[in-house]
């Protein structure tokens, strides 16, 4: 009987992040820090670049909406491994698939916006002068629109691969959450397709905004290079330190856990990697932009005061 369009089984058995008894409490507590202190740190930052007049520029636009996605994505997250991490590990189909689509969802979209915050930070640098005309609000607006429309359609084609495949009993799934090369082990179907789809789309959209992002910084670089002032130089860098910071901790575990072949899927090094993207850079993003900014310090002390 061809099995390949449904699934044997209703729900699934997530494994966690470890077995060991003495480690769940601990790591419970932990992880129940973070996801407040993501929670805390990302609607602070949107509430103080709404109501900071000094905020309201390109830039922090585009950090208002990513400290949205970064709220989205690790809601997603920490409740599920918070319950893993209290022995209810069990998780339905539909619930299985709907997470893993808006994970791919907010995933994608934050590789844009960190694409578009990129060639904002170059047109600032390299082309003061017309930076008011070129990225007016319409303009920000369309890329934002455009990053979150790219998350939508690779969340489509990756889920809709999903649905495709049989899963056999028992359904046990190596990690915390419904991630895509983790589910791929265990089903019963050829996932060639599947695998090729997360080369073919997911690979071309983190080597594309991964080109943006290095293309923008080397022409910023030359830019900073031609500043005679060494003081002008070390303003035009750390108005970008923050951004190459949040683009290094992002793209390099997502890299690691989804751009390889399944062959080469190390579930244990996945698991780290998935904490480390999914959990902390999402806590860590309002951090580096507020503690590296001068401008967001002083509009929150003058909200403090």
């Amino acid at each position: 009987m061809d099995t390949s369009n449904y699934t044997l089984l209703s729900e699934f058995f997530l494994l966690g992040l470890t077995e060991q008894l003495k480690l769940q409490i601990p790591l419970f507590v932990i992880f129940l820090l973070i996801y407040l202190l993501t929670l805390a740190g990302n609607m602070g930052m949107i509430a103080l670049i709404r109501i900071s007049p000094q905020l309201n520029t390109p830039m922090y636009f585009f950090l208002s909406n990513l400290s949205v996605v970064d709220l989205c994505y690790s809601s997603i997250f920490a409740p599920r491994l918070l319950m893993n991490l209290a022995q209810f590990k069990t998780i339905s189909y539909s619930g299985c698939i709907t997470q893993h689509c808006f994970f791919v969802v907010f995933v994608t979209t934050e590789g844009f916006l960190l694409a578009a915050m990129a060639y904002d930070r170059y047109m600032a640098i390299c082309n003061p002068l017309l930076y008011t005309a070129i990225m007016p609000k319409r303009v920000c607006s369309y890329l934002v629109a455009g990053s979150y429309l790219g998350g939508i359609v690779n969340s489509f084609v990756h889920t809709f691969g999903l649905l495709k495949l049989s899963f056999c009993v028992p359904g046990i799934i190596n990690h915390f959450f419904c991630d895509t090369p983790a589910m791929l082990k265990v089903a019963c179907s050829d996932i060639y397709m599947n695998e090729l789809l997360l080369i073919a789309f997911s690979g071309v959209i983190a080597l594309s905004t991964f080109l943006v992002i290095l293309i923008s910084y080397l022409c910023i670089l030359s830019s900073i290079i031609q500043i005679h002032c060494s003081e002008g130089r070390y303003k035009a860098f750390s108005t970008c330190a923050s951004h190459l910071t949040a683009v290094t901790l992002f793209y390099g575990p997502v890299s690691l856990s989804h751009l390889q072949p399944s062959s080469m899927y190390s579930q244990e090094q996945e698991k780290v990697s998935a904490v480390f993207y999914t959990l902390v850079v999402p806590m860590l993003n309002p951090l580096i932009y507020s503690l590296r900014n001068k401008e967001v310090k002083d509009s929150l002390k003058r909200m403090i005061n």
